[in-house]
């Protein structure tokens, strides 16, 4: 998939959702099924909804869009902390956590530069 060269957000969130699908797989081959499959929908949809985001029709549109991304974003680590502290499966998630806590901040800033800018 190519993206705009300056868009920082598009290509994380994409590079992400690769992940998390990569990280559902190391799930489901450990016979982890459950909450495998709730990461692999939030953790893909930041990326769907930063997509919706770009073709939005007006500001408000965009904010809405990528607010819900971050709430997605937001929602993935909450899951990535609780595989973290239950030790379902081997699976280091510590990486994973770092790059939703970066892509929360930008999101996050675009979110309220954006607003600013109404």
């Amino acid at each position: 998939m190519s993206f705009k060269e300056d868009n920082l957000i598009q290509k994380k969130t994409f590079d992400f959702a690769l992940k998390i699908i990569q990280f559902y797989s190391e799930c489901k081959s450990q016979n982890e099924f459950i909450l495998s499959k709730q990461i692999l929908r939030c953790g893909t949809s930041i990326g769907a909804n930063v997509e919706e985001a770009i073709a939005a029709q007006s500001k408000k549109d965009f904010i809405s869009k990528l607010s819900i991304a971050n709430k997605e974003a937001r929602e993935t680590k909450y899951w990535l902390k609780l595989y973290q502290s239950s030790n379902l499966v081997q699976v280091d998630v510590e990486l994973y956590l770092k790059e939703i806590e970066s892509i929360i901040n930008i999101l996050t800033k675009i979110i309220k530069t954006s607003s600013e800018n109404l």
